[in-house]
């Protein structure tokens, strides 16, 4: 098997290991508040990623830019799990890959030009969101959903300052930081929450392992490889399949099913991730998953 079929295939592990991870993450949460699921979760991925990547490569002239990403992701993930709280995995995913069609969106504020494709995404993923945010019933909008657009506005930034950064520093010596940094910061804020809790099941323990372990530290990896030998443009179609897979594994596990106008409403995003990432700024940009 050539190189780039084994990234091909590694990339497809990843993208259904993220998918899968929203409905792990929504069972979580009935043992542990979002914050202190973040703090365990991003603390031990970030140890794995300093043993296995960074250590070695650590530079100070990294902290600061990695303070920066770390304060991105510890807002983009605890806006997510937080929403997951109230709206469903497959909502979640899919709210979530909105921040991927707003990154060619705010670049034109940095004087990059917006392109066609990544334009025509901007208003499939708008007319999704609509659909899948504003209320159906009388009962009002989800409160979950909204801060799961919230966090999916931080992750386009995130996104937005990885390209700034990558021009000046490699991945290996950005990512094992930020990671341990955004649960540095979980582990600060835990006083704030006015109701912490914590029930330490076998489940939860399950959890954060498979995030930590396979969901950041794994995929960081593999991504980071695996963008070698893969065109920018197959690897985000590939990526575009996350919220596909956590829509099948939300049906799988806790039989959610969705609705038409869910359905629909998923249906732009999906169209407006494709057409950003395939037919915008050409790019392949970082996964942000759960």
């Amino acid at each position: 098997m050539s190189k780039r079929s084994q990234a091909e295939l590694l990339l497809i592990l990843v993208t259904f290991i993220w998918g899968a991870t929203f409905v792990i993450v929504k069972e979580a949460l009935k043992d542990a508040s979002p914050l202190v699921f973040i703090a365990g979760r991003f603390t031990l991925a970030g140890l794995l990623l300093f043993l296995t990547l960074g250590w070695r490569k650590l530079n100070l002239r990294c902290l600061g830019p990695a303070a920066v990403l770390g304060t991105l992701l510890f807002l983009g993930y605890i806006f997510q799990t937080a929403g997951l709280i109230y709206t469903t995995p497959s909502k979640s995913a899919f709210i979530t890959g909105f921040s991927v069609i707003l990154v060619p969106v705010i670049m034109p504020l940095a004087g990059v030009r917006l392109r066609p494709g990544s334009a025509a995404g901007a208003l499939l993923g708008l007319a999704g969101i609509y659909l899948l945010v504003s209320p159906s019933t009388s009962r009002g909008i989800n409160r979950g959903d909204w801060l799961t657009l919230v966090g999916a506005i931080a992750f386009a930034a995130y996104i937005v300052m990885v390209g700034v950064y990558a021009r000046s520093y490699s991945f290996i010596q950005l990512a094992p930081a930020q990671i341990l940094i955004a649960g540095i910061l979980a582990s600060v804020a835990l006083p704030l929450h006015p109701h912490p809790y914590l029930n330490f099941t076998p489940g939860l323990a399950g959890a954060i392992a498979v995030t930590a372990v396979f969901a950041t530290a794994f995929a960081f990896g593999v991504q980071n490889w695996a963008q070698r030998y893969v065109p920018a443009a197959h690897a985000a179609l590939i990526f575009a399949l996350e919220p596909v897979f956590a829509a099948l594994t939300s049906f799988w596990v806790i039989n959610e099913r969705l609705g038409v106008r869910v359905l629909i409403g998923s249906g732009f995003i999906l169209a407006g991730m494709v057409a950003s990432e395939a037919w915008g700024d050409g790019e392949a940009h970082p996964r942000i998953g759960t």
